[in-house]
């Protein structure tokens, strides 16, 4: 009789773990790489946010990304962007545009999408990022 009974809890637990992240889930979207990536490509109203500071934006970014650093005011941009424009956010490893992703939500945006792993995982899986030029290198062309 035991196992009967552990049964209702187990589901009881399940339940209550799927309820909490149901309301999350609302407020923004978690998306891998390829997902993210493609979810930017199909809406017209997305705007790629790179919410890292602008020191490591500059080092390192995911072409098209505008930034936003998170430890900024994003109330100021949050009153500056329309709510019916698709953000997709991402940082370092997502610690931060979490963060962010649930700030905006709770600001009014209906689409909020964080990048899962952030663009560590993006550029594991192989999607390309533009980096930082070196002074003094030429972009195209032999010297002479």
């Amino acid at each position: 009789m035991k196992p009967a009974l552990s049964i209702p809890a187990i589901l009881l637990y399940v339940c209550i773990e799927a309820s909490g992240q149901t309301s999350d889930s609302l407020k923004y979207i978690n998306l891998e790489p390829y997902d993210f990536h493609l979810n930017y490509l199909k809406d017209e109203t997305a705007m790629l946010v790179d919410v890292r500071e602008f020191f490591e934006y500059k080092r390192t970014r995911i072409k098209d990304a505008v930034n936003i650093p998170s430890s900024g005011n994003l109330d100021i941009a949050a009153d500056t962007l329309d709510k019916n424009m698709a953000l997709l956010l991402y940082c370092t490893t997502d610690y931060r545009s979490i963060r962010v992703a649930r700030e905006f939500a709770e600001k009014g945006f209906r689409k909020v999408y964080n990048l899962t792993g952030g663009i560590r995982a993006w550029k594991k899986d192989g999607f390309p990022v533009e980096k930082k030029r070196r002074k003094g290198a030429k972009a195209h062309g032999r010297k002479g």
